[in-house]
């Protein structure tokens, strides 16, 4: 199986030099590893001396989502693993991952379990991060369970369902993962193959508040179109509505207070209108 690594950096380069050493010690080697420099302005550059085999790409600061799909279009393989430039991935990560698709060649996509580090400290990872594989759509409404570093899909999928939203400031990862659990089953290999590092303050999940905004902006677009999930989604999305409420009226937001106030309106009433 011949994969792309697609690995989207901003202003990380010491961080980067780790991620790309655990993707070249694989045992299943990628075909290509394309890094994608959206505007950093450290010693990114610099990658190219350290890694002279992979292909560096800069862009003008877009945003992760702009990123990822720049290295989706100039992968040249079918199949395409992602990678976040401050996680590291086991040494058998891929060949795990080949393995599981061998055996299942009608799923188009797989993830794997992780473990967290946090400011140098492995920590017991939540319960609602439990992993699940098959149908799992239901199990992916709440939060995201897949990190983009243990995911490994086809390009056919993305031709289905649409690259990254470049919209989405954050959660960009769970409403892409949605729209594919929607429609297609997701095969999990059930063991810790990558390493999460956090508590670092230019993650995007510090950056952001109420994260639960850029989820329900991916949970509205997916009540466009008929699914046989459009009563779970919107009962996940009054759920949010109300707690985004609550965080407004605690910080005194009060344009949010009076759209989530009018959502939960529309909403309890069915008359939610959507419209991108």
């Amino acid at each position: 199986m011949k994969i792309s690594v697609v690995i989207p950096t901003y202003n990380r380069y010491a961080v980067l030099k780790r991620a790309l050493t655990s993707v070249f010690a694989q045992t299943h080697l990628p075909y290509e590893v394309l890094v994608i420099d959206d505007g950093s302005s450290d010693e990114t550059q610099l990658i190219l001396q350290d890694f002279p085999q992979i292909q560096y790409f800069y862009q003008q600061n877009a945003g992760v989502s702009a990123a990822r799909n720049l290295g989706i279009k100039n992968a040249s393989c079918e199949w395409i693993a992602f990678l976040d430039s401050d996680d590291v991935w086991h040494k058998h990560k891929l060949q795990e991952q080949a393995a599981f698709h061998r055996q299942n060649s009608k799923i188009l996509m797989s993830y794997t379990d992780e473990s967290w580090i946090r400011n140098g400290v492995e920590v017991k990872m939540p319960k609602k991060f439990k992993k699940f594989g098959g149908e799992i759509f239901q199990e992916c409404l709440s939060h995201c369970i897949i990190a983009p570093s243990s995911a490994l899909l086809h390009k056919d999928l993305l031709n289905a369902v649409g690259d990254f939203d470049e919209n989405l400031e954050v959660c960009e990862d769970y409403d892409l993962w949605l729209r594919i659990a929607q429609t297609y089953k997701i095969g999990l290999v059930d063991k810790k193959l990558i390493i999460k590092y956090g508590g670092d303050t230019d993650q995007l999940s510090v950056k952001h508040w109420g994260m639960d905004r850029f989820r329900v902006r991916a949970l509205e677009k997916l009540l466009l179109k008929e699914s046989e999930y459009n009563q779970l989604v919107r009962k996940e999305l009054l759920l949010k509505y109300v707690l985004l409420l609550k965080g407004a009226l605690k910080y005194d937001r009060i344009a949010e207070i009076n759209t989530y106030r009018e959502k939960i309106n529309t909403h309890q009433k069915g008359t939610l209108d959507i419209t991108y």
